[in-house]
C-alpha cells in the first residue's frame, strides 16, 4: 500500500498534526535521541520505496529553491545557454538576495512529472528532503515546514511523534 497523500490532504494532516509535530521537534531539540539519523535514513530509505516522486510532485510545484552559481553554471552548459541568459529567462532575486525560480512550479517540471534537467538540476532539488543527510536534529525547523509539502517528511514526523 502507497503512502502516498495528495498535496492537498497532505497540507490538511500537516496542519492538523503541526503542533504535535512542532512539540516534537522541542523534544528533539532539548534531548540527545539516540541513533536519530540511523532511524531517520531508516525510515527515509523505506518511505521512498512506497512513495514514488513522479506520483507526487509536490515540491517541484510549490517549493522555490535557492539556485547557487553552480546550479547556474551547469543548467546554462546544459541548456546551451550563456549563464546571463540563464539567468534572464528563468530568475530571479527573492527577498533574501538569492536566486530562484521566476514562476512555480519549476520551469523544468513536465506533464509527467519528470524533470528535464534532473541529472542537472539544483543542488538544493538534489539535497530535498534532507531526510537522507546526517545531522537530521539541526533541520528540525526545515524539517518541520517540509511536513507540508513531502509526504515522506511528514510520515517521517508522524512516527517520530510516536517514539519520542
Amino acid at each position: 500500500m502507497s503512502s502516498l497523500i495528495k498535496p492537498e490532504r497532505l497540507r490538511m494532516l500537516a496542519q492538523s498534526h503541526y503542533e504535535e509535530h512542532k512539540a516534537t521537534a522541542k523534544r528533539l531539540r532539548k534531548q540527545k535521541y539516540r541513533n536519530l539519523d540511523d532511524k531517520v535514513h531508516e525510515w527515509d530509505l523505506e518511505l521512498f520505496e512506497e512513495i514514488d516522486c513522479l506520483d507526487c510532485g509536490n515540491c517541484c510545484r510549490s517549493l522555490g529553491p535557492r539556485i547557487i552559481d553552480t546550479d547556474i553554471r551547469r543548467l546554462a552548459k546544459h541548456l546551451k545557454m550563456k549563464d546571463s541568459e540563464f539567468i534572464s529567462t528563468y530568475l530571479r532575486t527573492d527577498e533574501d538576495g538569492d536566486y530562484v525560480f521566476k514562476s512555480m512550479p519549476c520551469p523544468f517540471l513536465m506533464d509527467d512529472n519528470f524533470c528535464m534537467v534532473y541529472e542537472k538540476r539544483p543542488r538544493a532539488c538534489r539535497d530535498y528532503p534532507h531526510t537522507h543527510q546526517p545531522k537530521f536534529q539541526k533541520r528540525l525547523n526545515v524539517s518541520l515546514k517540509n511536513t507540508f509539502t513531502c509526504p515522506v517528511v511528514y510520515h517521517i514526523f508522524r512516527r517520530l511523534s510516536e517514539e519520542v
